[in-house]
């Protein structure tokens, strides 16, 4: 098991490397999911903080969503991040996916993103 958790923490740090370089100073719109929600944060890296974020967790979206794991509850997730981005002044992000492959609820996240304003 901890094979698999040291290879995890590679693929994370390898994207995240990947990200800083291309950067050039954008916040960073940060991908986390489980088997039952998914998570989203925009976090300024140069500050050390967090400007955004929005969960299949708040109550809002529970109501409305069948489940927080399924492709529906991504992308409104990425449009209710990109809604308080554009909120608070922030217009252009680069995507951190972490470990995750670009597909499925990662993919859709980024495209309800994408539709709600964000420039990635």
């Amino acid at each position: 098991m901890a094979k698999d958790i040291g290879a995890l923490e590679r693929r994370k740090a390898k994207v995240r490397r990947a990200i800083r370089a291309a950067a050039n100073g954008r916040l960073r719109l940060s991908v986390h999911r489980t088997s039952k929600h998914i998570y989203a944060q925009i976090i300024d890296d140069a500050k050390g903080e967090t400007l955004v974020a929005a969960s299949s967790l708040e109550k809002d979206l529970r109501s409305s969503l069948k489940t927080g794991a399924d492709v529906d509850a991504a992308k409104a997730i990425g449009k209710l991040v990109a809604e308080r981005a554009t909120a608070k002044g922030v217009t252009a992000v680069v995507f951190d996916r972490g470990a995750y492959i670009y597909h499925g609820r990662v993919k859709a996240l980024a495209e309800g993103a994408r539709e709600g304003g964000l420039e990635f």
